[in-house]
C-alpha cells in the first residue's frame, strides 16, 4: 500500500491554503503533520480523505486516483476521525457497529459482529461494549470513535487533532493506541497533532506546514531548531531525555513585578 500526493493546491476565496504538497507514504508508518493555525493542517488531511478536492494535483492510491475509486470502495479504503464526533444514544459495541457499513450488502452478518469484537479488543473496550457514549469519559469515548473507523477495516487512517482534547494519561494511552493499531494491522496512519514532543513519541515521519508549503519532511531529522523555529515562530531547543529528543522553548518571559 503506498500513498502518493502530487503537486497538491487547494484555495479558499482564490487564496492558496496549500500550494505544491508532494509526499508519499507506505503502510506502516505514522505522519504527523505539524505546523501553526492556518498552515492548512486539517485542509490537508481532508483532501487526503476525499472531502474536499485539490484545485491542483491529485492524490493517488497504489497509482488509482483517488477521486476516481467509488464512493463506497472509497469508505472501504479510508477511515477518518474528525476533530469532533457528537455522542450519539446507543451503546459502544453499537457505535463502532456502524464502521461496518461500507461492507454491509443487505444486513449485518456474523463476519461483521466478529470484526467489531476484534476491534472492541485491540483498543482495550471489550469490558464497556454494552455501555452507552454518554457515560464513557474523553479518553474512552475517543477510542470508541477510532475503534469505528477500524471496524471499516480501512488501509488508510486519518485523524484530524485526536489528542487535543485529552488529558495527558488518556493522551498517551490514545496515542499508544494508534501506533499499535498502525503496526498490527499495515495501515497508513497520518494524524494532524499540535503537541510536537507526543509526534516525536509516536510518530515515524513529520511534515512541517508553514503558509500551506512543506517546509520539512522526514524522520526526526527533519524536526531541528532551526525548522521549528521558522515554521512556529518562536525560539527551541532539542535535548535528550530518556534516549529521545524532546523539545523546549528557549524564550522566557519576564519575571512578574506585581505592577500593572
Amino acid at each position: 500500500m503506498r500513498i502518493s500526493v502530487e503537486g497538491v493546491t487547494f484555495s479558499y476565496n482564490s487564496v492558496n491554503t496549500l500550494d505544491g504538497i508532494t509526499f508519499c507514504l507506505e503502510k506502516g508508518s505514522i505522519l504527523s503533520i505539524l505546523g501553526p493555525n492556518g498552515s492548512g493542517k486539517t485542509t490537508l488531511l481532508k483532501i487526503l480523505c476525499s472531502l474536499l478536492p485539490p484545485k491542483e494535483g491529485r492524490v493517488l492510491v497504489d497509482g488509482e486516483e483517488l477521486v476516481s475509486i467509488p464512493l463506497r470502495a472509497r469508505a472501504r479504503l479510508l477511515g477518518y476521525v474528525p476533530q469532533r464526533s457528537e455522542t450519539f444514544n446507543t451503546t459502544v459495541f453499537e457505535a463502532v457497529l456502524t464502521g461496518r457499513r461500507p461492507h454491509v450488502e443487505l444486513s449485518i452478518g456474523r463476519k461483521d459482529i466478529e470484526i467489531v469484537e476484534e476491534v472492541l479488543e485491540l483498543v482495550g473496550l471489550s469490558s464497556m461494549k454494552s455501555r452507552p457514549l454518554f457515560s464513557l469519559s474523553g479518553g474512552e469515548f475517543q477510542k470508541v470513535i477510532i475503534a469505528r473507523a477500524l471496524a471499516q477495516r480501512p488501509k488508510v487512517l486519518l485523524l484530524d487533532e485526536p489528542l487535543t482534547y485529552l488529558d495527558v494519561k488518556n493522551q498517551i494511552e490514545v496515542a499508544q493506541l494508534i501506533r499499535r493499531a498502525t503496526r498490527e494491522l499495515s495501515l497508513i496512519t497520518v494524524m494532524v497533532l499540535h503537541d510536537i514532543n507526543l509526534a516525536l513519541q509516536y510518530c515515524d515521519l513529520f511534515l512541517l506546514l508553514k503558509e500551506g508549503k512543506i517546509y520539512a519532511m522526514g524522520g526526526r531529522e527533519a524536526l531541528t531548531e532551526e525548522s521549528i523555529g521558522e515554521v512556529f515562530g518562536i525560539k527551541v531547543g532539542i535535548v535528550e531525555i530518556g534516549g529521545r529528543p524532546h523539545v523546549f522553548v528557549k524564550e522566557r518571559e519576564a519575571p512578574w513585578t506585581g505592577r500593572p
